[in-house]
């Protein structure tokens, strides 16, 4: 086999490392997802959420996630990738996601994912919560924390406690 050849064979073997298959991967079926939400029920939504959140600059969220992007996925069903599908990830028990290969550390962590949590997280994951994976330097800017969080729960399944 030539150079260029056995290069990129190791290239996509390495891209999959950590990784467990998940339905979005294989090709199983998956259940249908649920529809975006509207721009009017997005507002509704950032509205009936806790301070800092309901005050957020959903735009501003989206353009702070786009950092986050090569890593994770936020559509329901999607895949893993170096790190884990985010929908539904308030509420979930740290280091639980389904089909992602966590550190020990996360598999081990005894907590629910909220938004002071991943606040705190976002600020300086390696600080956080030592010894887990995540190579992210953080979100140093208040400001841009809050709207991530804000744009995660208004795309990623979030229901606001009544």
């Amino acid at each position: 086999m030539n150079r260029p050849a056995l290069i990129a064979l190791a290239a996509l073997a390495l891209s999959g490392c950590g990784q467990e298959r998940g339905p979005a991967q294989t090709g199983a079926p998956t259940a249908p997802a649920r529809p975006a939400p509207t721009d009017a029920e997005k507002a509704a939504l950032l509205a009936a959420m806790p301070a800092p959140y309901n005050a957020a600059d959903l735009d501003n969220g989206r353009r702070a996630f786009a950092r986050c992007r090569s890593c994770h996925t936020i559509t329901e069903g999607g895949s893993n990738m170096t790190g884990p599908n985010l929908y539904g990830v308030f509420g979930r028990q740290a280091g639980a996601h389904p089909g992602f290969n966590y550190s020990a550390a996360l598999k081990e962590a005894d907590f629910i994912w909220d938004g002071d949590r991943l606040n705190d997280w976002l600020e300086s994951p390696r600080t956080f919560f030592k010894g887990n994976k995540m190579s992210f330097a953080g979100i140093p800017d208040p400001t841009d924390r809050r709207d991530v969080i804000a744009f995660l729960k208004v795309e990623t399944g979030y229901t606001p406690q009544s």
